[in-house]
């Protein structure tokens, strides 16, 4: 049972829900403007570990012959037969059963739209197929967090949860062309689409530039329009000197620190936006 636990993780990569998490747990708190409630919270950690799990294993089923043939994803437990797909698909229904049941537990509207996100979550894993905007289908999907953290709350949108959520849709479709540099070749020679593919290296690079900095615009004006004080400011600063850094160590013919600006310096970026919020609220009283 605890090996099948892990190779379930290891196959969603569990630990990459400190993307999106956050950035939920975000839209609760301006929604609230404060404490959303444990009710809230929980429902909604449940539905977005659903959702994102849900998406990953339908990623890994449909890239499966890609992954066969790709030698940096020749570990996946679905490449290995660590896991089989009869028990991917298993996953996968028992996943969008729990986000739906979460989802119900919040309010209608987000009952009404839990389908809209299963399509769209599980739609990016094809979107490489024909489009090169598959980065933006990802960071999009991504962006539902503060809209479905928000929309938990109210049952209602604002202009702040929008903003914030075209803030995540360009950071991840920023740092996903990043990481679709490993790819390049592979992507080309087999026909998928992805910017440094179409596009090659540098052009991505220029891409993912704009992105990152279009991220840091759209951070500052949700936190402004959400009436943010000073320490979500500088935190918001910080995430752009951070983003800025990014594209210092990742160059045209050095990858060799794309680990580093992917996984680490992405993962603080979305807790320190939730660092900023709580210490602001906190300040507030």
């Amino acid at each position: 049972m605890l090996r099948s636990l892990k190779v379930f993780a290891r196959m969603v990569k569990i630990e990459h829900s400190v993307f999106a998490l956050p950035f939920a747990y975000v839209g609760c708190l301006w929604a609230a403007n404060g404490w959303p409630g444990w009710r809230v919270f929980l429902l909604v950690t449940v539905a977005m570990v659903a959702v994102r799990s849900f998406a990953m294993a339908v990623n890994r089923l449909a890239d499966l012959p890609f992954d066969r043939a790709n030698p940096r994803t020749a570990n996946r437990p679905l490449v290995t037969g660590e896991i089989s797909p009869r028990a991917v698909k298993c996953i996968i229904l028992a996943t969008a059963l729990v986000f739906v049941a979460a989802a119900a537990g919040l309010n209608v509207t987000v009952l009404a739209l839990s389908p809209v996100a299963l399509i769209v979550a599980g739609g990016y894993s094809y979107a490489k197929r024909f489009t090169w905007l598959c980065h933006f289908w990802l960071g999009a999907t991504l962006g539902l967090a503060p809209l479905g953290g928000w929309l938990a709350v109210t049952g209602s949108l604002t202009p702040a949860p929008v903003l914030l959520a075209l803030g995540v849709t360009f950071w991840v479709a920023g740092f996903d062309i990043l990481y679709a540099l490993q790819d390049a070749d592979f992507d080309r020679d087999v026909g998928l689409y992805s910017i440094p593919a179409v596009f090659g290296t540098e052009t991505a690079l220029a891409l993912s530039g704009f992105c990152h900095a279009s991220t840091a615009i759209h951070f500052v004006m949700a936190g402004w329009v959400a009436g943010m004080g000073w320490a979500y400011g500088l935190t918001a600063v910080g995430i752009a000197v951070v983003l800025a850094y990014e594209h210092v160590v990742v160059k045209p013919r050095d990858l060799s620190k794309l680990g580093l600006a992917f996984f680490t310096l992405n993962g603080l970026i979305a807790l320190a936006l939730l660092a900023g919020v709580l210490a602001d609220q906190w300040l507030a009283g």
